[in-house]
């Protein structure tokens, strides 16, 4: 009789520890994927950019409205192989600095640049001659206004709807590049900086994942982003 019985006896179904057991499987492995598909396709990448892009808008009209110089503080990891999140975060100058720049000469002068740009040039360094007589190029000009507004004013941490301090991805990379520098920046600390006179710096920041690369071109005077899906090599003029 007992012998019967046990035959009797249908399969055995999971019990609880069996189930949850599987299904911690079933999410490791969706959760590999996800990420593998993520690597491929650099959607966290691509987001951080256009996030990015809507920052460095947002901080061009805070300085020309407020009158204020402010930058773009990008927290780069210290050595090229380390995996710590990049960081980014705004800061405005404690007083009213601002630079002796004019924002309608500049105007005037990006739009009458023709074939000849050297001869524009040439007469660009004219123009802004320093007090002593050694002519300087307009580049030397706004890196030397850099030092001269570092030195003049405190920055503050800047925080607003459309600006606050954000840590992207550890998986996305970046690199910055501004005019002063050969090539971008890839540790360390970087800085973008916005005027009041309404212009930025002429820069190129590269967000990085796995193959993918999204390159955010930023015009020095109106401010606009332009983010192009491929990885831009830093201007050579």
């Amino acid at each position: 009789m007992t012998h019967g019985t046990a035959q009797r006896r249908g399969p055995r179904g999971m019990t609880l520890i069996e189930v949850a057991v599987a299904l911690l499987i079933a999410v490791a492995l969706f959760g590999a994927v996800a990420m593998g598909i993520g690597a491929i396709t650099g959607a966290k990448a691509k987001g951080a950019a256009g996030e990015l892009a809507g920052v460095i808008r947002s901080l061009y009209d805070t300085a020309a409205l407020t009158g204020k110089t402010c930058r773009l503080v990008f927290e780069l990891p210290q050595e090229p192989d380390e995996e710590t999140p990049v960081r980014y975060h705004a800061e405005c100058a404690a007083s009213g600095v601002t630079t002796s720049r004019n924002r309608e000469e500049a105007l005037r002068e990006e739009g009458a640049r023709s074939g000849d740009d050297r001869e524009n040039e040439r007469r660009d360094e004219r123009v802004f001659a320093d007090r002593g007589g050694d002519s300087q190029s307009l580049e030397e000009l706004m890196a030397a206004e850099e030092q001269r507004v570092e030195q003049a004013a405190r920055f503050q941490g800047f925080t607003s709807e459309a600006v606050e301090a954000r840590e992207l991805p550890a998986q996305v990379r970046v690199g910055v590049w501004t005019r002063q520098q050969r090539s971008y920046a890839e540790t360390g600390v970087a800085y973008l900086y916005f005027f009041p006179q309404g212009f930025t710096e002429k820069a190129q920041v590269q967000l990085s994942q796995g193959d993918n690369t999204w390159t955010l071109k930023v015009a020095p005077l109106t401010g606009k982003v332009q983010v192009v899906a491929e990885a831009l090599e830093v201007p050579r003029s």
